[in-house]
């Protein structure tokens, strides 16, 4: 089945991208949620025009992630939690931990966009990427503290 794109899908495609898509992939998948339309003569018309508006979009879009991404030089989070010997953190920090504490200090970043493959479980200092656009990813400091016992 051929199907137009009309969203970006992870391991498939970009907007706009005419591509070929098991029967059930698309028709259960990718068509109720509208990702895609079917690839008909029509509908390939409308692509022109899509792919126009996205160029535009895509570009707006980009020049805001640059910009907030300028605006992330030099911020950092940081993290008390309690840890064991060998520096190995009892609990963890996950993208959503990271994500909460950006939104504390204003910056509103989906947790989606906060590339860190497993969570960080050892005391010290880490650069996480964050992908704000397909073409913007900027570095983040995260420092994880050991946490004072009470006394």
């Amino acid at each position: 089945m051929e199907v137009i794109l009309k969203e970006d899908v992870a391991k498939l495609g970009s907007r706009g991208d005419v591509v070929k898509v098991a029967e059930g992939y698309g028709r259960n998948f990718l068509l109720p949620r509208k990702l895609a339309i079917e690839a008909s003569a029509a509908n390939k018309s409308v692509i022109e025009q899509m792919k126009a508006a996205t160029v535009r979009r895509s570009a707006k879009e980009k020049a805001g992630a640059e910009a907030l991404a300028k605006q992330f030089e030099g911020v950092s989070v940081s993290f008390q939690r309690r840890s064991g010997e060998n520096e190995q953190l009892f609990g963890s920090v996950t993208s959503g931990d990271i994500a909460d504490a950006l939104a504390k200090k204003g910056f509103e970043i989906d947790r989606r966009k906060i590339q860190i493959h497993e969570p960080l479980k050892s005391l010290g200092e880490f650069a996480v990427p964050i992908k704000l656009h397909k073409e913007v990813t900027t570095h983040l400091k995260v420092v994880i503290e050991k946490e004072e016992a009470e006394s």
